[in-house]
């Protein structure tokens, strides 16, 4: 949510640092409306919002770990 929200205010999400540690950023029904929307099913079921989410937060971490997506390079080359 945190990273889609971001993203839905069009703010800088390469100095963007995930805290999962860091409580809520929002309330449930923010989270679910915008879990919805980039899910762009006109009714999802919960299994496939469940879905999702999952292989988002499985892309995220993958993009995170990867040295494409490093400080240094998003330094270099701006918007990679």
């Amino acid at each position: 949510y945190q990273y889609l929200s971001r993203y839905q205010r069009r703010e800088n999400l390469d100095s963007y640092v995930f805290n999962p540690a860091g409580g809520s950023a929002g309330t449930a029904e923010q989270c679910l409306e915008c879990l919805m929307q980039f899910c762009e099913r006109s009714d999802p079921s919960w299994t496939e919002l469940s879905n999702f989410a999952h292989f988002l937060n499985f892309q995220l971490r993958k993009s995170e770990q990867s040295v494409f997506c490093s400080t240094v390079v998003t330094r270099e080359l701006r918007g990679f």
